[in-house]
């Protein structure tokens, strides 16, 4: 891969359009004739922005424009969960922008139109390597918040089953492992992100952490997330525990409930983790993996469970894989089902238009050809119009 992009980044360097002709007449007609015509029609139509900034009234009309989020708000919202490509964009750009795509815009009408006594549905993000599905869910995140749900984000399930730093024997259940640095962390910044729920709901049974400390039935749910940050040795066992009790309250209607996990496939399939003696540990032994299993579970109701599939980070699969049967395996797949996939692709014309003026705009891109049909469409042969691609080979240029 390294030695792919070295190549492709010598080629963005030079962005010759007399080259480019002679790379033109070199691929099939049906290529040269969409190099040709996908970014020239596109033009005097795209537009790079738009000014409606809340996401519960993007529409299609607003597809394949950026809006903006204020960087307070992404302090809130965001504690961990962004790309860290994108955020050093926003550091860079002083700005936090995300583009209005199809399959976001498809997930909030059907979020929109959820009959919430129902159980909660399923939705699956997936796609090829670096389309967007990490911040589509952003995008619906962000929804949420904004409509005043409570979210249970996690942002990367992947980093709860490899390269954990310590793993103590559960006291809850001696068959599995809590992971207290991963669990404590997750629990600051839920707290962050929903801090105005830890002061309402409140716990419908007694919790008891060891003989000398316990939280009582009706105590606040903020207390049960200041012990397991307090105590760390606690922190597994408190996540369990904000996990059942905000699945078993979102029933009760006095709040919606957002599950959204970037990377679900890591709860199925294998983990680097290993016991003393190096026998491997699998997703089912570790305490925070059970839970989450259980939550994406839709045998609750009061709100809605976003998901994603993810390449990057996964464990011993192919790395072209990005199928929802591929990335899960009959486990994951039986365990999900039923679920409404919903398919993140590479940029359509208006998109790839509309990032590359974005770019120019924030001068993310400045090479003197960047502005030119022929280096736009250099860019576009370069890159297939993946976003993630076409981020890389901008930042050389």
């Amino acid at each position: 891969m390294l030695k792919r992009m070295t190549r492709l980044i010598s080629r963005v360097h030079k962005l010759d359009p007399a080259r480019l002709s002679h790379t033109g007449t070199q691929a099939p007609q049906s290529l040269a004739a969409l190099l040709g015509n996908q970014v020239s029609t596109e033009r005097p139509r795209a537009i790079a922005r738009t000014s409606e900034n809340d996401p519960a009234k993007h529409e299609q009309q607003h597809e394949g424009r950026h809006y903006s989020i204020p960087l307070p708000e992404v302090k809130v919202v965001f504690p961990q969960g962004l790309p860290p490509r994108y955020l050093k964009q926003v550091k860079t750009f002083n700005e936090a922008c995300l583009m209005v795509r199809k399959p976001a815009l498809e997930l909030l009408h059907h979020l929109k139109n959820t009959n919430f006594a129902h159980p909660a549905v399923r939705y699956v993000l997936y796609g090829e390597k670096g389309t967007g599905k990490t911040l589509s869910l952003c995008h619906v995140v962000h929804f949420c918040a904004k409509r005043d749900w409570l979210i249970l984000h996690i942002p990367d399930a992947h980093l709860w089953v490899k390269n954990c730093r310590e793993l103590l024997q559960s006291t809850y259940n001696k068959q599995r492992f809590d992971q207290p640095l991963e669990a404590s962390v997750w629990l600051k910044n839920f707290k962050t992100a929903n801090q105005r729920f830890l002061s309402q709901i409140k716990i419908q049974e007694k919790y008891i952490w060891n003989k000398r400390e316990s939280t009582e039935k009706g105590s606040l749910l903020g207390e049960v997330v200041e012990q397991g940050m307090a105590r760390v040795r606690n922190a597994t066992d408190a996540v369990g525990i904000v996990l059942k009790e905000l699945k078993r309250q979102s029933s009760l209607g006095t709040f919606r409930l957002l599950v959204a996990v970037d990377g679900v496939n890591a709860l199925w399939g294998r983990t680097t983790l290993r016991r003393e003696d190096k026998s491997p540990i699998s997703p089912e032994e570790l305490a925070l993996i059970c839970n989450l299993r259980k939550v994406v579970r839709n045998d609750w109701s009061g709100g809605a469970i976003v998901l994603t599939l993810s390449q990057t980070g996964s464990l011993f699969k192919p790395r072209k894989a990005y199928l929802p049967q591929e990335l899960l395996g009959k486990e994951g797949f039986d365990a999900l089902d039923p679920f409404i996939p919903i398919q993140v692709s590479n940029y359509n014309p208006k998109e790839f238009e509309s990032c590359i003026q974005y770019y120019l705009e924030n001068s993310w891109l400045q090479h003197e050809k960047a502005h030119t049909e022929e280096g736009k469409q250099e860019l576009l042969f370069l890159s297939d119009s993946n976003p993630g691609q076409l981020e890389r080979l901008c930042a050389y240029l």
